[in-house]
């Protein structure tokens, strides 16, 4: 049992992060400031062939697993971009994946590269406002009409719809009152954002304002049918092989965010003089941020198994959950230690410590909240009855 990435996967990590050097905390800070998607960014990591870094190589990814996706966007987390700099490429690392494993040879040609090449931005239609994180409860319809499926309904925290061409969307093509199990009747479709059919209505929020969150209103659209993934019905199974990465990703870009803050504050402390001595002299300053690196390191690994979980290609449900959880309450508790051991400072934005705690904050509710997380290990792991 080996903890230490290979030779190759640090090479990976150090190459990102020459890459992430070239926008340094003002670039983010600007982007948190004034919004507007990081364009320049996304293009970097782009032109440099990193958005196919776990895509299928003969479609112009580099065929790597979910293990080095998950090192890669740690680095970028860390880098000081924190969610801004993670989710304006989050979607490419791990959205259509769906699509990998279920599209056919011509939908894979069709869609991967131009999302490959950063030709074409997507976002992920699945969360609508009545059903949360209840997905066999949407409401978005898809009849079939022909050759082609005519959508209508409503989506919600749909990050990055603003600069999107193509969605990825679950819609009901069975009522939900005609199928055996509530996960039937669903179906995935990645098809063109009609701005003509959809209105993309912005949500203000509390952090992460470069990357976009917004409300779908779907009005009619047509999608062809060969704009459909796999068969009709089966879209909740097709669905679960973009969350179980989305999870691990997010539970290594909240790892990521939490040692940002975490080395931040402690070059503070060495650094900070009162009463003479530097304040990380004093054990009320270094227990805690001590304290803060042990949990970020425990995520880590959690992370990291159920990375080889899944690029073993074994279950890895719990894991992925458990990894999401752990790093996220890690770097949100982190955030905090290293506000506090900044004072007044950590309240400031020069200083960067407010904002990372803001984007933490984001990773502790999205894409799953720790309550439901909670439940599900309960009942997959622990065998106790179902509560939702």
């Amino acid at each position: 049992m080996d903890f230490e990435i290979s030779r190759a996967q640090q090479e990976l990590v150090d190459a990102i992060a020459a890459l992430c050097g070239r926008f340094d905390d003002r670039y983010w800070l600007t982007r948190d400031t004034e919004g507007g998607f990081p364009e320049e960014f996304y293009r970097a990591v782009a032109d440099a062939g990193w958005l196919g870094i776990a895509m299928p190589e003969e479609y112009g990814g580099a065929g790597l697993g979910i293990t080095e996706a998950a090192l890669m966007m740690q680095t970028i987390a860390e880098s000081g971009g924190a969610m801004a700099a993670a989710s304006a490429v989050h979607m490419n690392i791990f959205g259509l994946n769906p699509v990998v494993v279920f599209g056919t040879p011509e939908q894979k040609q069709r869609m991967l590269p131009p999302l490959i090449k950063g030709e074409a931005k997507a976002c992920f239609a699945v969360t609508e406002p009545d059903a949360g994180l209840n997905t066999t409860m949407l409401t978005t319809k898809a009849v079939r009409d022909g050759n082609r499926y005519v959508i209508s309904g409503r989506k919600i925290w749909i990050s990055t719809a603003q600069v999107a061409d193509y969605m990825l969307i679950l819609a009901r093509t069975t009522p939900a009152d005609a199928v055996r199990k509530p996960t039937e009747g669903l179906s995935l479709f990645y098809t063109k954002l009609d701005r003509s059919r959809i209105e993309v209505r912005e949500i203000e929020k509390m952090g992460r304002k470069a990357v976009d969150s917004n409300q779908l209103f779907i009005d009619g659209l047509e999608v062809p049918e060969e704009d459909r993934i796999g068969e009709e019905g089966k879209g909740f199974h097709y669905i679960l092989h973009g969350l179980n990465p989305e999870r691990v990703l997010v539970g290594a870009e909240a790892v990521g965010i939490g040692r940002a803050a975490l080395f931040r504050a402690a070059r503070y402390a060495r650094e900070r003089v009162v009463f003479g001595r530097p304040i990380g002299q004093n054990q009320a300053i270094q227990h805690p941020l001590a304290n803060c690196w042990a949990s970020l390191e425990a995520a880590r690994l959690m992370v990291y198994r159920a990375c080889a979980l899944y690029d073993g290609g074994r279950p890895c449900g719990p894991e992925a959950n458990a990894a999401k959880l752990l790093a996220a309450q890690a770097a949100v508790e982190t955030c905090e230690i290293a506000q506090l051991t900044h004072g007044g400072y950590g309240y400031a934005k020069e200083f960067h410590i407010e904002r990372l705690l803001r984007e933490a904050l984001l990773v502790r509710i999205a894409p799953i909240t720790p309550h439901l997380i909670l439940s599900n290990i309960a009942e997959k792991v622990l065998g106790l009855p179902k509560s939702y």
